[in-house]
C-alpha cells in the first residue's frame, strides 16, 4: 500500500472549506456515512445561512480583531456613531489573484494578515464543530479540502497554505491533511448527482459555471464509467462575480454624490459604506429578476444608510442631494445597467469555453451569484439553442463546499485533467552554429529548455513523465533540476514568457563512470501537486520534492 493510500485510510472525517471573496463556509462528513454531508449553518448572528460574510472588524490599529463574519458588518450606522474607529474589511481574497485594480485595503492592513485572521476564526469553529460530533485527533484524522479559483497560480496557492498553517488548520506547513482543489472541480464533482436526473450518459460532456462573489470559473468535463470525471478543456475564469454588481452600484452612487466623495468614504468610513452595500443587496440586487413589470422602484435613504456621505459631498453634488433630501431612486434601467456589464463578461466566458468544445450536453450553474434570477434568465436566453440542458441545482450556493467534501471522500473521482502550462527543465548541451553567440558558455556549451509536458495535453491523475540525464562533467557535484512553465507549446530557452515553478538540486557522487552519475528524473502529475523524484542510477539514492500544480 502506498504512503498516500496509507494516509488516506487514517482520515475519519473530511471537511470542505470554501473561502470565498464575499462569503465563506464549510461542510463536513464522516467516511462511514459519506452521503451525509452537513453544511455548517450556526454562524454567529447569522444562523440558518449556508455561509457567512468574508469580513473582519478590527480596532483602529488593526492589531486586535473585534468581530468576523456577519457581526463585522451588522452595526447599522447612525449620526451618533458615524465617527467610529471600527474598520470592517472585505474582498481581501482578491489580493491573491493577478487582477489589476485590486480592491483597496485600509492603510496598515496586509492582505495576508487578513486572510490568516479570518481562517484562524474559521479554524476555531471547524475544530469545535468536529469535536462536538467526534472525538478525533484533528491533525491526523481530519482531511481538509480547500477550494481555490481556477486562475490562482502556484504563488497564490502557496500563500493560502502558509496562511492556513499560521491560522492553526494544520500542524506543519506541508502537512498532508490539507489539500487543494479548484472551485469548478469541486462543483463538477458535486454536479454528478444531477446528471442522472437529466439522463446525461457516460461519454457526454457538461460545463460547470461557478458564479461566486468575486470570480466566475468554468470547466468542461466528460462523464466516465464508475462516476469518474475527465477534464477536456482548460479551465477558465475571470473576476466578474456577484460583488462586481455591487461595484457598479458604487459607480452609480458616485454619479450622484461625486466619485471623490465615494472614494473618501471607502478610505475613511468603510464600515458605513459596506452597510449601505448590504442594504442595496437586500432591497434590490437579490430581488432583481430582469422583468420590468415585476420591478418596483426603490428609494435608498442615504442619510440613514450612510450619513457620513454628507460630510464629504461638495459643490453641485451637495446642492442636488439636499434638494432630493439625500434620497436616491433606483429605477429598472438603473439596476439593469448595474448587472449587464458583469453578465456580459460571464456570457463571453461561456462562449469561449463552448468554442473549445462545441459538443456540450449540459450547462450547470452553481455558486451564490447563480441564484440571481436575472443571471439565470440571461444565460438561458443566450444559450438555450446551443446547449440542450441548462440546470441550476437546489442550493447552488452549497455546490462548491459539498463538492469539496465529496472530492476528499473519493479523490480518485477526478480521472484526468488538462495541463494549463507547458512544463520543462533546463539542460546543458552543445552550442551549435546558428545558436545565439551571446548564449555560448565556456567549453562550447549552451543552456536550453527541455519540454517535459505540453500545455493543453490531457493527462491522467498520477501520470508520470520520465527523463534520463547525465551531468555535464565528471567533476560536477550538484545537478540542478529546476522546473519551468510557459504558456506557449514549447520554448527554446528559459526566458520570457518561461518562468520558474520551483528550483531544486541534488548531490552527485564523485565517480568517473557516467553510469554511476546518471539520474532518472520523474514528474508525477497529482491532483493538485507535482511530485518530483530523482533516482541515482549508480547508487540507488532517491530524492523527492513537490511543486504546486498551477491549476
Amino acid at each position: 500500500m502506498s504512503e498516500k493510500e496509507n494516509k488516506q485510510n487514517e482520515y475519519r472525517v473530511v471537511v470542505g472549506i470554501d473561502f470565498g471573496t464575499t462569503y465563506s463556509g464549510f461542510a463536513y462528513a464522516h467516511k462511514k456515512a459519506p452521503r451525509e454531508i452537513f453544511p455548517y449553518i450556526d454562524w454567529p448572528e447569522f444562523s440558518g445561512r449556508f455561509k457567512t460574510p468574508t469580513a473582519l472588524l478590527y480596532d483602529e490599529g488593526f492589531k486586535n480583531l473585534k468581530a468576523w463574519g456577519f457581526p463585522a458588518l451588522a452595526e447599522r450606522p447612525t449620526r451618533r456613531n458615524k465617527n467610529t474607529t471600527s474598520k470592517p474589511v472585505e474582498r481581501f481574497k482578491l489580493h491573491l489573484g493577478k487582477m489589476e485594480n485590486k480592491p483597496p485595503l485600509p492603510n496598515g492592513l496586509d492582505y495576508k494578515k487578513a486572510i490568516t485572521d479570518y481562517l484562524r476564526e474559521l479554524s476555531k469553529l471547524i475544530k469545535q464543530t468536529i469535536d462536538n460530533h467526534w472525538k478525533l485527533d484533528f491533525f491526523e484524522q481530519v482531511l481538509l479540502v480547500v477550494t481555490v479559483p481556477s486562475e490562482f497560480d502556484d504563488n497564490a496557492i502557496s500563500i493560502m497554505r502558509t496562511c492556513s498553517f499560521e491560522a492553526g488548520l494544520m500542524k506543519s506547513q506541508n502537512s498532508r491533511n490539507l489539500v487543494f482543489t479548484t472551485e469548478p472541480e469541486a462543483a463538477a464533482v458535486h454536479c454528478m448527482k444531477s446528471l442522472n436526473q437529466h439522463n446525461i450518459r457516460v461519454g457526454a460532456n457538461f460545463m460547470v459555471v461557478d458564479c461566486g462573489g468575486g470570480t466566475v470559473d468554468l470547466t468542461t468535463r466528460q462523464l466516465l464509467d464508475n462516476d469518474k470525471l475527465s477534464e477536456i478543456t482548460e479551465r477558465t475564469g475571470d473576476y466578474c462575480g456577484g460583488s462586481y454588481v455591487d461595484q457598479e452600484f458604487l459607480k452609480f452612487l458616485g454619479c450622484r454624490v461625486g466619485v471623490s466623495t465615494v472614494n473618501t468614504v471607502i478610505d475613511k468610513h468603510y464600515h458605513q459604506l459596506q452597510y449601505m452595500v448590504q442594504e442595496f443587496c437586500r432591497q434590490v440586487k437579490i430581488k432583481f429578476t430582469g422583468i420590468k413589470s415585476e420591478f418596483v422602484p426603490v428609494n435608498l435613504e442615504l442619510d440613514e444608510l450612510c450619513p457620513v456621505l454628507e460630510k464629504y459631498c461638495k459643490g453641485e453634488y451637495l446642492n442636488r442631494m439636499e434638494q432630493d433630501d439625500w434620497s436616491i431612486r433606483l429605477n429598472f434601467e438603473d439596476v439593469k445597467a448595474m448587472f449587464d456589464p458583469v453578465i456580459e463578461r460571464i456570457i463571453r466566458l461561456i462562449n469561449n469555453q463552448l468554442r473549445s468544445n462545441n459538443n456540450c450536453s449540459a450547462l450547470i450553474m452553481v455558486g451564490g451569484f447563480s441564484e440571481s434570477k436575472y443571471l439565470q434568465s440571461r444565460i438561458k436566453q443566450e444559450f438555450s439553442t446551443k446547449v440542450k440542458i441548462i440546470s441550476i441545482p437546489p442550493q447552488p450556493v452549497t455546490a462548491i463546499v459539498k463538492g469539496a467534501v465529496e472530492y476528499g471522500l473519493r479523490e480518485e473521482v477526478v480521472s484526468t485533467r488538462v495541463l494549463k502550462w507547458t512544463y520543462g527543465t533546463d539542460i546543458t548541451g552543445v552550442w551549435r552554429r546558428g545558436d545565439p553567440e551571446e548564449r555560448k558558455l565556456p567549453g562550447g556549451k549552451i543552456v536550453t529548455f527541455d519540454r517535459l509536458a505540453k500545455r493543453g495535453t490531457q493527462v491522467a491523475v498520477d501520470q508520470k513523465v520520465v527523463r534520463s540525464y547525465i551531468p555535464c562533467s565528471n567533476l560536477q557535484r550538484k545537478m540542478g533540476l529546476d522546473v519551468y512553465i510557459t504558456p506557449e507549446d514549447d520554448a527554446k530557452y528559459c526566458e520570457h514568457p518561461v518562468k520558474p515553478l520551483g528550483r531544486w538540486s541534488i548531490d552527485l557522487p564523485l565517480s568517473l563512470n557516467d553510469d554511476d552519475r546518471s539520474i532518472i528524473f520523474t514528474l508525477t502529475f497529482g491532483n493538485v501537486e507535482i511530485q518530483a523524484n530523482v533516482v541515482n542510477s549508480g547508487t540507488g539514492e532517491s530524492y523527492d520534492t513537490k511543486f504546486l500544480l498551477d491549476i
